[in-house]
């Protein structure tokens, strides 16, 4: 299968994960309508991803739910699982590391790092904080592939430099700092500022 698109894959995600918490005990089947109407999206967009994974449903019955949510884990999930490493052990980033532990079994974040001497050789959310300079080492013993960035703005690039030197293809940017990598690295960015400014123009207007 080729590359799917970003947002395609998000919506993938999405799907999975409503269909795993509404339907997956309840029914055996669902209509590209009804998982339309739980997420906000048209159901020929949903028709239109589900048909890039090659799923085909039933004008009768709609798609078998056990079979979507297989298909999107085989598309979306890695074979054995990736390893996630998390740098700033702030309030955020304990809130991530908690989250993710406990509702992805595919991604597990094995290690974190922090600079402050008080967090260095102790377990905070389940996972073990070293120091940012053994950031390298740490990777490379735990194969960790993916990097989630939480420290403060001004030590993002730096950071992020200091993962991909280390191996790390994919990177979930959780700053402020605008980070640029060639195609060897998938890069997401999420601030929370632009997204709450958006909520509040979008409010507002109503």
């Amino acid at each position: 299968m080729n590359l799917l698109p970003e947002k395609t894959v998000e919506r993938l995600s999405q799907y999975r994960r409503m269909l795993l918490k509404h339907y997956c005990k309840e029914k055996q089947f669902i209509f590209s309508h009804e998982l339309a109407a739980l997420l906000h999206f048209t159901p020929v967009q949903v028709r239109r991803d589900l048909m890039l994974i090659g799923c085909s449903g039933s004008q009768r019955k709609g798609y078998d739910i056990k079979n979507l949510i297989k298909l999107m884990g085989e598309i979306i999930d890695s074979k054995y699982g990736q390893n996630v490493a998390l740098i700033g052990v702030g309030n955020l980033g304990r809130a991530i590391m908690r989250y993710l532990n406990k509702k992805n079994s595919n991604l597990k974040i094995v290690a974190a790092f922090d600079i402050n001497p008080d967090k260095i050789n102790k377990e905070l959310g389940g996972v073990n904080c070293h120091h940012s300079d053994e950031l390298s080492e740490v990777l490379k013993k735990e194969n960790i592939t993916i990097g989630i960035i939480c420290v403060p703005a001004e030590q993002a690039l730096q950071v992020a430099d200091s993962l991909v030197k280390s191996g790390v293809k994919g990177i979930l940017n959780f700053t402020t700092a605008t980070l640029n990598f060639g195609d060897d690295v998938f890069l997401e960015e999420y601030d929370m500022i632009t997204s709450l400014e958006k909520v509040a123009y979008f409010s507002k207007k109503r």
